[in-house]
């Protein structure tokens, strides 16, 4: 099984974490799974940019994008070459190492 390796963030995933997932599976759910808590307002649909990241390392090996996903990454802070929207994610047969932008825009997301 292919791991998926979370870098450090200062919120939701301090010490950063490595978990195992089957192929094929999706990104956003894996990481909630494990407990890496990525914002996902829109509830994991691909009509927000909250559950935005980073691929550092297996990109390529990711289903592709689709045309809604594109778009709305147009609208994502910090935009890479590289970035994912984690909800439309389908984990292929290599590793990942996954950022998480240190922002996201979400406007629902209350702070305490």
């Amino acid at each position: 099984m292919p791991k998926v390796i979370f870098l450090p963030h200062e919120d939701i995933c301090p010490e950063g974490m490595e978990v195992e997932v089957a192929e094929g599976a999706n990104l956003l759910e894996s990481a909630l799974e494990a407990g890496v808590d990525i914002d996902h307002a829109c509830g994991g649909v691909g009509a927000c940019t909250t559950c935005h990241v980073i691929v550092e390392e297996g990109f390529d090996s990711l289903n592709e994008s689709s045309e809604q996903e594109d778009d709305m990454l147009d609208k994502a802070w910090g935009v890479t070459m590289n970035s994912r929207l984690s909800c439309q994610c389908r984990v292929g047969k290599e590793n990942l190492t996954i950022e998480i932008p240190k922002y996201t825009l979400n406007h629902a997301k209350e702070e305490l």
